[in-house]
């Protein structure tokens, strides 16, 4: 089992760097899939907002960026398990994503046995209990009316209300809103929310995204389990990987790598 994680992407346009990174990222996984190579993915997590605007299945999403999509369609062809978990930026992707590519979509938590650990992985939007503001906004844009429009309304409309709402979304995670909650908090808060977390159900890894801070730390579980917290960061200003693998020994451990180095 080696299973992948990437999320707060946000690509724009299928000719900046980020993209063709993650184009010769997901290559290579290809290879080494084709090859039987130590590295080769048997799972690979897109842990929301890869895109800053990705909604329902419409032809302007798909042809900016088909090459990617392909990519991605022939690592599922090669038989690794693909999931891509819906952000604040993609919605609305199982008519595309699930049921023409072949990922799995998911729009809330779920949970994975991944080489013998238990895994929950979420966007990590939910993150922040006291924004009240965004989590109606986040229920309203997944009602079904809110779907059925998205999903039916003519693409330029939804494209130009969707490129409207992404610059203010992305403006509020990175910019005003995160400074105004404070970067120095995001730990702590990333801290007691996967303790919230494993309280409600435990479990031995938890991997989340959104609030563009890559953390890593470890906290007491029930009968003193150590339990592990990642947050994936963001690819503004490095482009983290978290690889969850087997070792020589039998045991499953995980590491940031950065794409950038690689």
């Amino acid at each position: 089992m080696t299973a992948y994680f990437v999320s707060d992407i946000h690509l724009r346009s299928s000719i900046e760097p980020k993209a063709l990174l993650l184009e010769r990222f997901l290559f290579r996984l290809a290879q080494e899939v084709g090859t039987g190579g130590a590295g080769a993915p048997t799972h690979l997590f897109l842990v929301g907002d890869i895109f800053d605007l990705w909604i329902g299945s419409h032809s302007y999403f798909w042809r900016r960026f088909e090459k990617l999509v392909d990519l991605v369609r022939n690592l599922v062809r090669l038989g690794v398990e693909v999931h891509f978990f819906e952000g604040n930026h993609d919605l609305h992707l199982q008519e595309f994503w699930q049921d023409e590519v072949g990922a799995h979509v998911h729009t809330e938590a779920e949970y994975f046995d991944l080489g013998g650990k238990r895994v929950r992985v979420e966007h990590g939007d939910l993150i922040n209990p006291e924004d009240s503001g965004y989590r109606f906004l986040r229920w309203l844009l997944r009602t079904p009316l809110m779907r059925s429009l998205a999903l039916h309304l003519p693409e330029r409309i939804v494209a130009a209300i969707g490129e409207r709402a992404s610059a203010v979304s992305r403006e509020y995670t990175s910019g005003s809103g995160a400074k105004a909650l404070d970067l120095r908090d995001v730990p702590m808060m990333i801290q007691i929310h996967a303790e919230r977390c494993y309280r409600d159900e435990p479990f031995d890894l938890i991997v989340t995204g959104h609030v563009h801070v890559r953390d890593d730390f470890v906290f007491q579980g029930g009968s003193g389990k150590k339990v592990r917290s990642v947050n994936l960061g963001s690819w503004f200003e490095e482009a983290p990987v978290f690889v969850l693998a087997g070792n020589t020994t039998g045991a499953t451990e995980g590491r940031f790598i950065d794409l950038r180095t690689e």
